[in-house]
């Protein structure tokens, strides 16, 4: 892992957004998000919408997608993200004493955690059994993104200068099947067995093997956390135009993230939506 640079006053901005809907069919919503921010001495939950500076803090942004039926996916989805506030805050101690290997070591502890705490409360009740949840998890620090996922929400980034990669893994049969060139996308979201994940936080599973990496940006650029809800209604080429394209004058005032959910359920998306969109901004001089 890189190395976390020295905090200075022209360290970059972030402009946020995130926003979760039900959808038109489900009754209710198993999808969460999340967003916080820490220091060396406190973790602060953030709004829907804002803009703040990393020349002191750290931020999070998440989103999971929870699955197990009845209210055990809603409560599944929400422990997975409550949980980060537990566990996250002693990174900026790691981030600010250059301990960089320490940086997937505590995604992994934190995958771990919330999987093993799903696990024990599947077992002990029955109207959890077998719940789970996906998490794609976005930690920013000064000139790097770090990322830990498992299931099928995904983090996309779309540079500066142009483009949108999906940088996750979905894991499942047909994401594979997707990353090897044996479907297009097409075909991957028309795929029978799509929503089949091989991987989820809880829902059984013994052991898990979260993708973890870094990605370093530049003012300009922006990232996209989101349910399966989001892919259901929009193609990829879809979000980067909504992502990108100032909104009519009548829409001005709509985050890029409603913006997204209004265009997933303009295009019959049928499961809940949830999505958090990030945009780094220049530092203020």
């Amino acid at each position: 892992m890189p190395a976390s640079p020295s905090r200075t006053p022209s360290a970059p901005r972030i402009l946020w957004s995130g926003l979760t809907d039900k959808g038109p069919v489900r009754l209710n919503n198993e999808d969460a998000f999340l967003g916080l921010t820490f220091d060396g001495h406190e973790v602060r939950y953030l709004g829907k919408t804002g803009i703040s500076s990393l020349a002191s803090a750290d931020f999070v942004f998440a989103v999971s997608d929870g699955m197990g039926g009845s209210k055990s996916g809603e409560f599944a989805s929400r422990i997975a993200v409550e949980k980060i506030t537990k566990l996250l805050p002693k990174s900026y101690r790691l981030a600010a004493s250059g301990m960089t290997s320490g940086f997937q070591d505590l995604l992994v502890e934190l995958f771990e955690a919330i999987h093993h705490e799903l696990l024990k409360l599947g077992q002990s009740y029955e109207e959890c059994a077998g719940m789970g949840a996906t998490l794609s998890l976005c930690w920013f620090s000064p000139e790097w993104m770090y990322f830990a996922h498992i299931g099928d929400s995904r983090i996309y980034y779309l540079p500066k200068e142009g483009g949108l990669t999906q940088i996750t893994h979905d894991h499942s049969q047909v994401g594979w099947m997707r990353r090897e060139g044996q479907l297009n996308e097409r075909e991957a979201r028309d795929h029978p067995r799509r929503n089949v994940l091989n991987q989820v936080l809880g829902g059984g599973n013994q052991f898990i093997d979260p993708h973890i990496g870094a990605v370093g940006y530049r003012p300009g650029d922006r990232f996209v956390i989101c349910s399966d809800g989001l892919v259901d209604g929009l193609w990829d080429h879809h979000i980067e135009e909504i992502v990108r394209t100032p909104p009519p004058p009548e829409q001005a005032t709509f985050s890029t993230a409603q913006l997204l959910i209004n265009g997933a359920l303009e295009h019959s998306s049928r499961d809940n939506i949830t999505t958090v969109v990030v945009e780094i901004l220049p530092g203020a001089d």
